[in-house]
């Protein structure tokens, strides 16, 4: 049964939670948001432990707020719950750093033994090869971890590290990344380092005929398979972006023109 009410903040308790970092100065901005409106309450338990919401909290704090909407659920959660939970809440938002989301289901996967990368995906509605990703720091050394945890390197970087089986290996592609190289960098590194594969066969384009009588064409001087389905993966956050902003195909095209021009 959940119930909602208000609460003054003294009754409101905190537990270690996904979430690590909290930037202050996005929680006053948020806090002057709540002292207008609090649009989504804050879930908790019936002794006032938070579990979700409190970034919430922590900015009708700092905003001296006297009180907050919650829904109290006296529902007997599990820690692995709480954390689906939390995870469900912050995995989508920009603020919740790559660290923060590979920590979070790293340890739901530890706390729930029978789930698998699949069963993981569902529960945070996200694709299973994101989740891949997600988890790929944790086959990466203690030096990978804490580059992602300080923002020095990012989830991509880390998925391509983690394929490499030696930690001198992976010391070499940590090393080549904080000299400013790319992601395409890394991944080209990789695959030079990981042993028996055979050498990639490199073209200037690839053409992948669809069932539906459509055709992608991917072009460039030489590359390779996972080339193109690193380039695959761009252009459908870029065509995604452009539908979300309203564009059409022929508008999208001539920005996208524009901005090759540019680089």
């Amino acid at each position: 049964m959940a119930q909602l009410t208000t609460k003054p903040l003294s009754w409101f308790k905190t537990n270690p939670q996904v979430r690590k970092a909290f930037d202050e100065s996005e929680l006053r901005l948020l806090g002057e948001s709540l002292r207008h409106k609090q649009l989504q309450p804050v879930l908790a338990k019936p002794d006032g432990t938070i579990i979700a919401g409190e970034r919430r909290y922590r900015a009708a704090k700092l905003a001296e707020l006297p009180n907050l909407m919650v829904i109290v659920t006296e529902e007997p959660l599990t820690e692995a719950e709480v954390m689906t939970i939390q995870l469900e809440e912050n995995i989508h938002r920009a603020d919740l750093t790559g660290y923060e989301q590979s920590q979070g289901a790293q340890e739901l996967l530890r706390l729930k033994p029978d789930w698998d990368q699949k069963t993981l995906a569902e529960h945070l509605h996200r694709d299973p090869s994101s989740v891949t990703r997600l988890l790929s720091p944790g086959k990466c050394t203690l030096a990978w971890q804490e580059a992602l945890r300080d923002g020095k390197v990012g989830i991509s970087d880390c998925y391509a590290a983690s394929k490499l089986l030696t930690p001198e290996d992976q010391a070499g592609l940590l090393a080549l990344k904080l000299s400013g190289r790319s992601r395409d960098d890394l991944e080209q590194a990789g695959r030079k380092k990981r042993a028996g594969n055979p050498p990639a066969v490199r073209v200037p384009s690839i053409k992948i005929p669809l069932a539906n009588g459509m055709s992608v064409v991917i072009k460039g001087e030489a590359i390779d398979l996972e080339q193109g389905i690193e380039v695959l993966k761009d252009a459908i956050k870029a065509m995604t972006k452009a539908r979300d902003n309203g564009l059409q195909a022929v508008t999208a095209q001539k920005v996208w023109s524009h901005m090759a021009k540019v680089a």
